[in-house]
């Protein structure tokens, strides 16, 4: 086991009793890079930008009157942190708020939790961590409007699929006159948490633009073969950018996202762009799409 699930196991295989009581010192931090240089990523120069986002579902804390005051809260962070929160510690840390009381009014609860749970995770990743809640009447937006079933693009009676540990030799392209933009979804991607081998389910939205055209046999292929990989959220996106962006052309736009369910009552949207991509295409994910995964398919 190495340092990264080391710091990432402390709190498993033991009774989750945590805190009813607000305890920062539940919070664990996982260092991001030695998944990525497994991978060729550059922790100095990274080949793309973006962000983590969360949603937990089970959020609540009380006011000073005893009220209980129960939200969704969301969460994002830079891609170019040095480290991730352990999911299962962020579980016990938000957990940590169910007894405690802050405020005399539920807006100034809230606002209070707000600041100190975006001190403490900042403090934690040494990145600026924003947090926001949400109620059950928050506006749900639709995004990945353009987006196409990338089954839709093949052949399905013709295709088999028989490698589900990472096979990235499965990616193939041919090249085109000129470049053209793809809009690619698949809603069956699944991986597992790398220490505690749980199954994570998601749904992968791909853009890119290029001259070059990769096969959408192949890359549901490639997808699928994440099937038996153990590893975070996080490094699931990175290693699929990475893959396309090393099959594309350097000036080519690309991005990955992928809309991990809820597991524990928490979910994460990691995010990953390459430079000369517009945030705009992922903006809904940032301040816009309020409610969660749920309100995609409507």
């Amino acid at each position: 086991m190495n340092n990264t699930d080391l710091a990432a196991s402390k709190h498993l295989g033991k009774k989750s009793v945590g805190s009813e009581l607000y305890d920062p010192s539940l919070l664990v931090a996982v260092p991001r890079f030695e998944n990525r240089k497994q991978y060729g990523i550059n922790n100095e120069k990274l080949p793309f930008y973006g962000f983590d986002v969360w949603h937990a579902y089970e959020f609540s804390v009380m006011t000073k009157s005893g009220l209980p005051v129960t939200r969704l809260m969301k969460m994002r962070y830079s891609c170019e942190s040095e480290f991730i929160v352990e999911s299962k510690s962020l579980k016990l840390y938000l957990n940590s708020f169910n007894m405690s009381k802050f405020g005399d009014s539920i807006e100034e609860c809230l606002e209070i939790c707000k600041n100190t749970i975006s001190n403490d995770l900042s403090k934690l990743l040494k990145t600026e961590v924003f947090i926001s809640f949400f109620d059950n009447n928050s506006q749900r937006i639709k995004i990945f409007e353009n987006y196409k079933n990338i089954l839709d693009f093949i052949d399905l009676s013709n295709l088999k699929i028989d490698k589900f540990k990472e096979a990235p030799e499965l990616l193939q392209s041919d090249e085109g006159k000129e470049k053209k933009r793809y809009f690619l979804s698949f809603d069956a991607l699944r991986s597992n948490c790398r220490v505690t081998h749980q199954p994570d389910f998601g749904d992968i939205f791909i853009s890119y633009e290029s001259k070059k055209h990769i096969k959408e046999d192949n890359l549901v292929k490639y997808l699928c073969s994440f099937r038996s990989e153990y590893h975070f959220h996080e490094e699931c996106c990175e290693m699929v950018y990475k893959r396309l962006y090393d099959l594309l052309d350097n000036d080519d736009k690309l991005s990955v996202c992928i809309l991990y369910t809820r597991r524990g009552g928490i979910d994460i949207w990691p995010v990953r762009m390459s430079k000369n991509c517009e945030i705009s295409d992922t903006l809904a994910i940032i301040d816009l799409f309020k409610y969660a995964r749920n309100g995609i398919k409507q």
